[in-house]
């Protein structure tokens, strides 16, 4: 039975991606876990897995498609002992049953999935890569689950986020299996109330002269921002709330602890920076006032226990925002680490999925590009995000008598649904406190 390989969902929000290069070739043979293709999404470039061993026998989608839907047929395997000629023109059949991706509203979808793995066999190409409930479940689980006539909806999953994995059917089977899956009633759904637009491109390049402009195409990374900052904007009622920390003793700290970095193969071992400092005495405000490490929902209130930074890193087309899991529990040097190494991996469009998706709130420093203050946009499911402008010398007051110092202006961003004004005034005093006094962030 020939084998197909669709176009993989590699997070839960990704509906199509560009296929950027095969590392295999029409009769090439391939085995479980080989790497034989590179995705394109929106913000990075993922590595893409053979689930089934086979022999590539028709390459459907060539390297350098742009804009291929989930779950488009992409190749054919032959399976071992297959004629591969007949598996090419057996596959090829089943192409127009591939199904489309089922796209669940944002507010439904998991935090981030690992790269799922997407050779299925043709028999199973009906399968969606999850079900009803938004579960995730592999291409083999859900070929034994159909093979063996039960429900994957009813299987708890032991996969990461939890996937139904080969494991979890072979242990549903061998106790009798699981219920089938009942009829879901039909619903009549509102439709839903189309989202505001510019100006049409006609109506803008009628208030300019031909020829003194060019057409530049949105790419998949320009119109994901486009959509998170309108559907942020509209939906979030954005509060502000400013204050000036000083610098002095956190910038007297930093060189101390610098000048003490041990070697490692001729460099040290860290190097912190201003923002390592920053991300980590944002996470411990969180972890001191917890009722702003939240995400809203229309149901709930999702109380976070880990403060999860996010980092904007500006990168060629667009920004991303690689997150810092649980620093509130992590040292300076640690932070400064995986920092350069998440900034160096999301220039290079290189992060997976769970990298950069999700948090609970942000960091997005302008300081080094000569900014005194701005005002950031929360990026759901964050509540807040910190803009940090320019540490800058400045005259200031102390015992009536004007002394200069190092100083520079945050501004903290929050979505007023769940983190009030006074509550937001709260959680920066407390960065402030960490800020101006660095030796806390230490104990």
């Amino acid at each position: 039975m020939p084998i197909n390989i669709t176009m993989p969902a590699l997070s839960p929000t990704m509906e199509e991606g560009n296929l950027a290069k095969w590392l295999v070739k029409e009769g090439d043979t391939v085995k479980s876990g080989d790497v034989i293709a590179e995705i394109e999404t929106d913000k990075a470039t993922m590595e893409v897995e053979a689930v089934d061993e086979g022999t590539v026998a028709k390459i459907v989608v060539p390297a350098g498609s742009e804009g291929v839907k989930v779950n488009t047929l992409i190749a054919i395997l032959a399976a071992d002992g297959e004629d591969v000629g007949a598996a090419a023109a057996g596959g090829g059949a089943a192409k127009a049953e591939t199904p489309k991706a089922e796209t669940p509203k944002e507010a439904e979808k998991p935090a981030a999935v690992p790269a799922a793995a997407v050779s299925e066999p043709a028999q199973a190409a009906g399968s969606p890569p999850r079900v009803g409930n938004g579960l995730f479940s592999s291409p083999l689980a859900r070929r034994i689950a159909k093979d063996a006539g039960i429900d994957i909806k009813a299987i708890t999953g032991s996969g990461p986020h939890g996937r139904v994995v080969k494991s979890d059917v072979e242990k549903a089977v061998a106790s009798g299996g699981a219920k089938p899956a009942a009829a879901a009633p039909a619903v009549a759904a509102a439709a839903p109330a189309a989202a505001p637009k510019g100006m049409s491109e006609e109506a803008v390049l009628k208030l300019f002269e031909a020829g003194s402009y060019e057409l530049v195409p949105h790419d998949g990374m320009r119109k994901t921002i486009a959509k998170r900052l309108q559907e942020s904007k509209q939906t979030i009622p954005h509060f502000y709330v400013s204050v000036d920390v000083e610098l002095d003793a956190l910038l007297a700290l930093r060189a101390q602890i610098n000048a003490a970095a041990p070697e490692r193969d001729g460099k040290p071992a860290y190097k912190l920076s201003v923002n390592d400092m920053v991300i980590k005495a944002m996470a411990l405000a969180l972890r001191d006032v917890p009722d702003a490490n939240v995400s809203w929902t229309d149901s709930n209130m999702v109380k976070h226990k880990h403060a999860d930074v996010g980092v904007a890193v500006s990168i060629p087309g667009g920004l991303i925002t690689p997150i810092i899991r649980k620093a509130e529990t992590k040292s300076l040097s640690a932070i400064s680490n995986e920092m350069k190494d998440l900034g160096k991996r999301a220039k290079e469009r290189k992060l997976k999925p769970e990298e950069y998706q999700g948090g609970t709130t942000a960091v997005s420093n302008m300081g080094m590009m000569g900014v005194s203050n701005f005002a950031a946009v929360v990026n759901p499911p964050h509540a807040t995000i910190l803009a940090v402008g320019a540490g800058t010398e400045r005259v200031v007051v102390k015992n009536k008598q004007m002394v200069i110092v190092n100083a520079m202006t945050v501004t903290l961003s929050t979505d007023h649904r769940c983190v009030d004004g006074a509550l937001g005034a709260e959680l920066l005093g407390a960065f402030k406190r960490y800020i101006e006094n660095p030796m806390g962030m230490l104990v």
